[in-house]
């Protein structure tokens, strides 16, 4: 039996998705069954959405209406976390039947950071998580207890970015 890893792309610099999604379509190129949940991203909103889908890849999004979430109250991150604490449950189930070999949960770290998502809930998920399962996380801010589960962790590091001249993201290129 295959022994899948936990992998986990952090830091400030650019390609934290652009790595997983990468290794989606290598997964997908190889029959593995593989699931893409996008927190914190809106739903259709991504350009790699269409192509991972004619992979066979299954993308789930969540969350894209919370963009700005320093201004989210205490009652709204109540109602998310609830919504994506059922969610990871949800997941869990379906990666016992061996419904995936790959699963990737674009954002997590950011969700975990704000407290959208259980921490503790999302360690005993990591886990838990059955030894086939290849396990991957994105997303700044990777909390210390995630970086410890992992067994790859890299870190993107900013060095020049557009943004900081003002370019905002570009649909095609960042999206």
């Amino acid at each position: 039996m295959r022994k899948g890893l936990v992998q986990v792309y952090t830091g400030e610099g650019k390609g934290k998705t652009t790595a997983a999604i990468g290794q989606a379509v290598r997964a997908a190129g190889r029959g593995y069954k593989v699931l893409v949940v996008q927190f914190l991203k809106k739903e259709r909103g991504s350009g790699e959405i269409g192509p991972l889908e004619k992979l066979g890849v299954r993308v789930i999004s969540k969350g894209g209406e919370y963009l700005s979430l320093s201004k989210l109250n205490e009652e709204e991150k109540e109602k998310i976390r609830r919504s994506w604490n059922s969610l990871l449950d949800e997941l869990k189930k379906e990666i016992e039947a061996e419904k995936y070999d790959l699963l990737i949960l674009d954002e997590a770290n950011v969700a975990l950071h704000y407290g959208l998502i259980d921490r503790k809930k999302m360690i005993d998920f990591i886990k838990e998580k059955p030894t086939f399962l290849e396990l991957i996380l994105t997303g700044r801010y990777a909390p210390s207890e995630i970086i410890r589960e992992a067994d790859l962790v890299s870190e993107m590091k900013k060095v020049k970015h557009p943004f900081d001249k003002g370019i905002k993201a570009r649909k095609g290129i960042e999206y």
